[in-house]
């Protein structure tokens, strides 16, 4: 995000006659926004691409999966403050201080919004992270994001809600479509939409943040006095999105306006594209648990059936 220029009027307000001074410069939309408009112009963007993706209305019920992170929280205080039914579900990963910090604040923050915060323990529900790493095989994130996804569905449907918000913002989402498209992972790219709708047991799956970037995400939550955990989880160091995200985060500073356009394109042109060749696979419902699963027993059972072996 380029540095403003000193004495630098806000857009909004020198179009009003008002001489306020801008806080912040956004150089892929050209605008020097006040703080005050600053805010209201995250809050209409998160507004627009609710009603672009036609995600939810507000009689819908939305969990917001809660991370104690900047996205989800900033995404939370939004969604609250734009009149949406909103209320926050955080999953106790059992890191250490990680996550003992990351629920403070996340609790915290649903005390300063008059909230509901859901809370459910992988310690309580299967085990926690650092001793499931050792049990499997797969990179930890991928097999923490598996048992998230899970257990965000399973209890989203258990609480009556209909829609399960995330805070995935726009560099996590174009590096993931950097890193699907490096690979050429056809099934995942079928897949990269803003909305999941819901089918076979699956509640619909959103991200309203998904043309937010991560430093406006940052910006809001500074701004509206948000405290949120700053370090990242122990288990994330070295995956491969952070380095897509370096990447293209210097793509942006020569040429801003980049991570958009190459998300916003994948969305118009390729991923339509794509969804004409979808082939549906056979959802089945797991034998053990109930939940859907593409085999007779769904991966988090059988994980759950390796920690009691």
């Amino acid at each position: 995000m380029q540095k403003l220029k000193k004495g630098t009027r806000c857009t909004v307000c020198k179009a009003k006659g008002q001489k306020d001074k801008a806080v912040v410069y956004l150089p892929h939309h050209r605008l020097a926004l006040c703080k005050k408009h600053f805010v209201e112009w995250f809050e209409k963007r998160v507004e627009k691409t609710i009603k672009e993706f036609r995600m939810f209305s507000k009689k819908d019920r939305i969990l917001v999966a809660v991370s104690g992170g900047k996205d989800s929280l900033s995404l939370w205080n939004a969604l609250v403050k734009l009149g949406y039914d909103a209320d926050g579900f955080y999953i106790d990963l059992g890191i250490d201080e990680y996550s003992q910090d990351s629920k403070r604040l996340s609790l915290d923050f649903a005390k300063k919004v008059g909230r509901t915060l859901h809370t459910v323990s992988l310690k309580d529900e299967i085990a926690p992270i650092p001793q499931i790493d050792k049990l499997t095989n797969r990179p930890t994130c991928s097999a923490c994001g598996t048992i998230k996804r899970y257990y965000m569905n399973r209890y989203a449907k258990k609480l009556g809600y209909s829609i399960i918000a995330t805070g995935h913002n726009l560099d996590d989402e174009a590096a993931v479509l950097f890193g699907n498209t490096l690979h050429w992972d056809i099934d995942y790219l079928k897949r990269q939409y803003p909305v999941l709708k819901e089918e076979g047991g699956f509640i619909r799956k959103v991200k309203p943040l998904c043309k937010i970037t991560e430093k406006e995400s940052a910006l809001y939550t500074f701004f509206n006095g948000i405290e949120y955990i700053e370090y990242e989880c122990p288990f994330s160091e070295g995956a491969s999105s952070i380095e897509y995200k370096e990447i293209l985060s210097q793509l942006e500073e020569k040429h801003p306006g980049t991570k958009l356009q190459f998300y916003t394109n994948f969305l118009k042109r390729m991923y339509p594209v794509l969804k004409q060749h979808e082939e549906k696979k056979q959802l089945k419902t797991c034998v053990i648990c109930g939940e859907p699963s593409f085999t007779d027993i769904c991966s988090v059972c059988k994980l759950r059936e390796k920690i009691k072996s």
